[in-house]
Order: C-alpha cells, then sequence, then structure tokens
C-alpha cells in the first residue's frame, strides 16, 4: 500500500483528489493539510511515501513545504501538482527536492500511474513544461533581486521597499534597475509579470 499526503488549499479540489485515489486498491491517503506549514506537520507525523503539493497555498508555499518536508522526512518522495505550469516553478521544484511535477489539467487516471512510479523511484515530469524549461533557462535573478521585484508587485515606492527589506534607496534602485535589464522589461510592473509568468518569483 503506497500512502499519500494530500495538500492543497482547495477543500473541494482536496476532497476529490481524495476521494479519486482511495478507489485505487494499491494506494492509501495518509493525511491532508490545507496549506505548507500543515503539510509539513502531518508528514512529521504520518511519515508518508509520497507527498503530492499544490505550489500556491496561503503562508508557507507547496515549493517552501517540499524543501523542509524532504529535509525532515527524507524517505518521503515529494510530487508537485499545480495548476501553474511556469517553467520556473519546475527548476526550484527539483531544487527543493521535488521528484515529480504534473499539471492539474492532466487526466486523474495518471495521477495514481504517476504516484506509483514515483513510489518505485522515477521521476515524473509533465513533458512540455520541461521542455518549457530546458528552453527558458535557469532563473537570471539573484535571490536579493527576486526580494527586492516581489515587494515592487504592490506599488511600493523605493522609500517603502527600502523600509521594509533594510536597504538603502540607491540599492533598492539598483537591484529593480538589474531586474528591469534581466527580465527585458520596460519598467518594474512589466518586470514583476514577466518574472511571474517564468516562475522566477
Amino acid at each position: 500500500m503506497i500512502r499519500v499526503l494530500l495538500a492543497e488549499d482547495q477543500g473541494m479540489i482536496r476532497g476529490a483528489l481524495a476521494s479519486l485515489l482511495g478507489l485505487e486498491p494499491d494506494i492509501e491517503v495518509a493525511g491532508e493539510a490545507a496549506d505548507g506549514d500543515e503539510a509539513l506537520a502531518v508528514a512529521v507525523k504520518v511519515r508518508p511515501d509520497v507527498a503530492l503539493l499544490d505550489i500556491e497555498m496561503p503562508g508557507t508555499d507547496g515549493l517552501t513545504a517540499c524543501a523542509k518536508i524532504t529535509e525532515r522526512v527524507p524517505e518521503c518522495r515529494v510530487m508537485i501538482l499545480t495548476t501553474f505550469g511556469r517553467p520556473g516553478y519546475l527548476r526550484t521544484a527539483m531544487e527543493a527536492g521535488a521528484v515529480a511535477f504534473l499539471v492539474k489539467d492532466s487526466p486523474a487516471r495518471e495521477l495514481a500511474a504517476a504516484i506509483r512510479r514515483v513510489h518505485a523511484g522515477e521521476r515524473v515530469i509533465d513533458p512540455g513544461l520541461a521542455a518549457a524549461a530546458l528552453s527558458a533557462g535557469p532563473n537570471p535573478l539573484s535571490p536579493r533581486e527576486r526580494d527586492v521585484l516581489a515587494a515592487a508587485a504592490d506599488g511600493s515606492t523605493i522609500v517603502d521597499i527600502a523600509a521594509r527589506l533594510h536597504l538603502s534607496e540607491g540599492t533598492v534602485r539598483n537591484y529593480l534597475s538589474a531586474a528591469i535589464q534581466k527580465t527585458r522589461a520596460r519598467n518594474r510592473i512589466e518586470a514583476v509579470q514577466r518574472a511571474r509568468t517564468q516562475g522566477w518569483l
């Protein structure tokens, strides 16, 4: 029996996934979670064979939870199941220790098959996303540039961003300028949009 942890913030989707997997003779849903923090707590408690994590969850997101589960429950193999098939997310997920990355519009039968493959030691990656990730290349933004660009996403001023991140205003301007240049954007709003589309933020 393959014991699975489901982490998905939308209760209806989580319930549907649990019901679908419950129909499989060799898969048991051993735990459920609505966010990344709860996913880690449940993983530590139930020690599942496979954790199925959504990326976009409140609080701790799926990618951060993936890294924590991989560290705390090393025998658990983490799969990312997401609506957002962004190339940068795939690279980040693999760096965090995920062994599978699937988009939610895949047929349901493929999910059970993917869980079995992952449990058997394989990696399972959506082929279209793998191709897009290879052509997109690595994230060009440094961690600090990502921080500053993320802080600018809500329209905050240079002064606000500098205060929030404990940086000088000149340093914030430099990081924003570098991020705009690296994303080939015309301004910071466009840079945020492009970075999000690629999964770099």
